[in-house]
């Protein structure tokens, strides 16, 4: 028996191992989640490594006698009664942050393709033929106003990259970074006043009870007129009635899409990657063929994909492969307990 079981394991995680053979010697991999049909087979393992469809609650924790550590391969940790394996002396860690430079440059990638009518562009020449300039015209960044809501390292990463297109940058978050603000020099502000003065609006903030809708029809209007709104945090985020109101009206001038608020049940960008969401995948495609947004001219839909590169995806393995190296020589590291 091994010391180290890697649950859930989908076959690019298999793929990108075999890159650690000397971890491999000390870890056996599943690819089942963990269930009370199956828990006897995980009870001599003292760490276990898990993605978000293995439940650790007390009962299941009580059955597992020898385990000392869990290290799931995702930024949640809500599968695990973290309050329970405090009590049992269980560490527990996470994936904090694989893929925040990715997300900022997908942002980026996004707004550009948005402001400069890059689809539109190639969409006439690869379609039409037709080499035209004509309702091409975009608008420039430099100078412009940024509007960066939450400052975690997504958006302090979207805040860096902005600074080389010279841009002013506004922020809200619910818990300003004083020392952040004044290294990065951007500027933080009331949520009202990011809306009313902000050229651009993009979302870095997780989804939960307290940013439901945190864009929504009472403070919309507020918006800066022939503003832009890029979202690639969660679809809950923006009330989506509003914003296509907004974008009839010609309030916003455009929007950029990684998201969705029909996704709301995916918790983690990596379940995208599973086979066993293919199911839930094709109800969202029907949704989505349905969405109102998706038609509209001004609006640039893309698949929930701005996590979605090989170094991201590479950083999970890496994080986990640190986490539990970190945790056998006594100096755990990404606790979240």
């Amino acid at each position: 028996m091994k010391k180290v079981a890697l649950l859930e394991i989908s076959d690019w995680e298999k793929e990108a191992l075999q890159k650690f053979p000397e971890f491999l010697a000390i870890a056996d991999l599943y690819s089942e989640s963990l269930s009370s049909e199956n828990i006897e087979k995980f009870q001599d393992y003292a760490i276990i490594s898990p993605f978000i469809n293995s439940r650790f609650t007390p009962e299941v924790i009580t059955k597992l006698p020898h385990l000392r550590y869990i290290t799931t391969r995702s930024t949640g940790f809500d599968h695990i009664d973290v309050d329970y394996c405090r009590e049992k002396k269980i560490l527990v860690s996470n994936v904090p942050a694989y893929g925040s430079h990715t997300v900022a440059e997908y942002t980026f990638a996004l707004l550009l393709c948005l402001v400069r009518k890059i689809y539109d562009a190639y969409h006439r020449v690869r379609e039409e033929g037709n080499f035209s300039l004509e309702n091409l015209r975009g608008r420039e960044l430099f100078g412009k106003t940024l509007g960066v809501i939450g400052t975690g390292r997504i958006g302090t990463n979207v805040v860096k990259i902005a600074k080389g297109f010279q841009m002013k940058i506004l922020a809200y978050d619910r818990y300003p970074d004083k020392e952040k603000e004044k290294q990065l020099g951007f500027t933080y502000v009331s949520l009202e006043q990011l809306l009313q003065e902000s050229d651009i609006i993009t979302l870095h903030v997780p989804y939960n009870s307290s940013t439901h809708h945190l864009l929504n029809s009472n403070n919309i209007p507020l918006i800066k007129k022939g503003a832009f709104v890029i979202n690639t945090a969660r679809g809950g985020i923006i009330e989506t009635e509003a914003l296509y109101q907004a974008l009839k009206s010609g309030q916003i001038a455009g929007a950029a899409l990684d998201v969705l608020e029909e996704e709301k049940e995916i918790k983690e960008e990596q379940e995208l990657l599973l086979k066993d969401r293919l199911n839930e995948t094709e109800k969202l495609k029907n949704v989505v063929l349905n969405h109102i947004l998706v038609d509209l001219d001004n609006v640039l839909v893309t698949p929930h994909n701005a996590f979605n590169t090989e170094e991201a995806l590479h950083n999970i393995i890496v994080t986990t492969i640190d986490n539990i190296n970190s945790f056998l020589q006594g100096k755990p590291q990404n606790l979240v307990s």
